[in-house]
């Protein structure tokens, strides 16, 4: 039975590194990474415990599976890892709504992936549902940035309700930073 909820184990911290690991980048064929997309940080088991001290992320089991993971990332977790400060960084001159970011109450997405045997349910909804159900009272939206070369998982956020505010590039890659305003648009459950 599939079920949305936040991390409370050290088990489940250790199930969403196992699934980082199956479907960064460099791990998935190319047809893959065009279809089904990829996920491009790898999130070490010391830097999610360090992030979930600062605010659980969501996931959804499947009885006691972790099959999707949506990362909650603080502001504070820039001190953890040089690129999410890097990340921040970048996002510091970034205008929404005609004032700064910083001016703003959000918190990044670090990371969403799913499973490749739960994809097409409609879970990044779902995880995104939990998210505003979860951090919508202390926050007015959630930022991520998707990877250009990742269309798949652009249009999944979009379906979410998220819009793209900002593109820039990195040394890493070329970025499109994408909000979901929490109290403008509703999540598609």
């Amino acid at each position: 039975m599939l079920y949305a909820t936040i991390v409370t184990t050290e088990e489940e911290l250790a199930q969403i590194h196992r699934l980082n690991q199956q479907n960064l980048r460099q791990h998935v064929d190319e047809n893959t990474r065009a279809v089904e997309g990829f996920v491009s940080w790898l999130y070490e088991p010391r830097l999610l415990a360090q992030m979930h001290a600062l605010a659980p992320s969501i996931i959804i089991k499947d009885d006691d599976t972790v099959v999707a993971y949506a990362l909650t990332t603080l502001r504070e977790a820039a001190a953890f890892h040089p690129d999410l400060a890097t990340m921040f960084g970048n996002l510091a001159h970034v205008q929404y709504k005609g004032r700064p970011l910083t001016q703003h109450s959000f918190y990044c997405m670090g990371q969403i992936c799913i499973a490749q045997s739960h994809r097409g349910q409609g879970l990044v909804q779902r995880l995104y549902q939990k998210h505003q159900e979860e951090y919508g009272h202390r926050f007015d939206f959630i930022l991520t940035e998707i990877s250009t070369a990742n269309p798949r998982s652009l249009r999944a956020h979009e379906k979410t309700g998220f819009h793209t505010i900002h593109t820039y590039r990195d040394e890493m890659d070329e970025w499109n930073v994408v909000v979901w305003d929490f109290h403008g648009t509703a999540a598609n459950p």
